[in-house]
């Protein structure tokens, strides 16, 4: 274990551990949070943050030198290649479960790194995909905090004022390769969901959603009902990038190639009037606190729910036409492609009037932070 930040003594109630998935957009957003509570409190609340040596370069770049970053050795388990800890490393989609089963063995090091702790953090916000966190945590007398990098409205459970639903058809290729198994529905995903995961997020204290009161409120009460725990919250703490200090209208790229990190900036730019996006929640909230509409093109996970949020819901945008469930295979004519962002791009025209006007109340809606 590496500590790369402050050295004094940790006190458990101004002590928070963050624990992210090893996934860029699941990382990115907690890299945020972690910033973003030293700027609130200054110098009462420390933070820590746990990662593995092939992650922690990218940790480093993203966070103030007073965070504390630890780094767990990550766990051997063939057939994955040593050295890939993070899902953008993986050689192929297949071994997708197999990098989950390899995240649950840090489970011994993770509690190794409670029990050195002079005292309990107060609390440890960890990753849905993380669930061992909640059992360690519960056994060191840490309350848990989970999340999971998604909107509230995504979370399909009873309460919620209006529901979104996808089809059997539309749910990406993707997710069903990875949940069934040659047509079984007890495919290898579903069955670490099942049984590493468990009912770890149900129990945890709360929930972490990085999304803002103006755009989700009326789901906050139907999401918080899903914990079991009493007063358990949903806290809206987002946009994250935002409170991290990562928004400018300003944008510089003297290299003529914007990085990834980059793109809040870019898509704040002025000369910018559409975002293009696979509709993954970080992308959206930057969007949409931005101001900005979004043409969305799905491709897995929950992005089919997210592109119906944005479309059908906010009203906030447009999306491309792909065959149902075939998003990431599809081929797009370019004449498509054409025709929905030169409908989005056309400030005078009735849809792209009205997406603009939505982004842009969303936009005014969000707060300051």
């Amino acid at each position: 274990m590496a500590n790369g930040g402050n050295q004094a003594p940790l006190s458990g109630r101004d002590h928070v551990v963050i624990f992210p998935f090893m996934a860029k957009g699941h990382t990115l957003p907690l890299l945020h949070f972690a910033t973003a509570p030293l700027s609130l409190y200054h110098d009462a609340l420390r933070v820590t943050l746990i990662t593995t040596p092939a992650n922690c370069a990218f940790a480093h770049r993203h966070l103030p030198k007073s965070v504390d970053l630890v780094e767990l050795p990550f766990p051997s388990l063939p057939p994955l290649p040593a050295g890939v800890e993070s899902t953008d490393a993986l050689p192929c989609a297949s071994m997708y479960s197999t990098f989950l089963h390899a995240t649950a063995l840090l489970r011994e090091p993770f509690a190794d790194f409670l029990a050195s702790l002079p005292s309990p953090p107060l609390v440890l916000v960890s990753d849905f995909f993380l669930g061992f966190t909640h059992r360690v945590a519960g056994d060191a007398g840490v309350r848990r905090i989970v999340f999971h990098g998604m909107s509230c409205s995504t979370f399909q459970v009873p309460g919620m004022p209006e529901h979104v639903a996808i089809t059997a058809e539309e749910v990406p290729e993707s997710v069903r390769k990875w949940v069934c198994d040659d047509g079984h529905e007890d495919g290898p995903v579903t069955r670490f969901i099942v049984d590493d995961i468990g009912d770890s997020d149900a129990c945890s204290w709360g929930v972490l959603v990085n999304s803002f009161a103006a755009l989700e409120q009326d789901y906050v009460s139907a999401l918080e009902s899903f914990y079991y725990q009493p007063g358990a919250q949903a806290w809206l703490v987002g946009p994250l990038f935002l409170a991290a200090g990562g928004m400018s209208s300003e944008l510089e790229d003297p290299d003529g190639c914007l990085p990834a990190m980059a793109r809040p900036k870019s898509v704040a730019a002025g000369a910018v009037g559409g975002f293009v996006s696979h509709g993954g929640w970080n992308s959206v909230s930057e969007s949409l606190a931005a101001g900005k509409p979004i043409l969305v093109w799905p491709m897995i996970a929950e992005q089919p729910l997210n592109a119906r949020h944005i479309v059908d819901m906010i009203g906030a945008g447009d999306r491309v036409d792909v065959k149902a469930g075939t998003a990431a295979s599809s081929v797009v004519e370019r004449e498509m492609v054409e025709e929905k962002v030169r409908t989005l791009m056309d400030a005078d025209g009735e849809v792209g009037k009205r997406v603009r006007l939505r982004a842009e109340s969303c936009r005014k809606r969000r707060g300051r932070l």
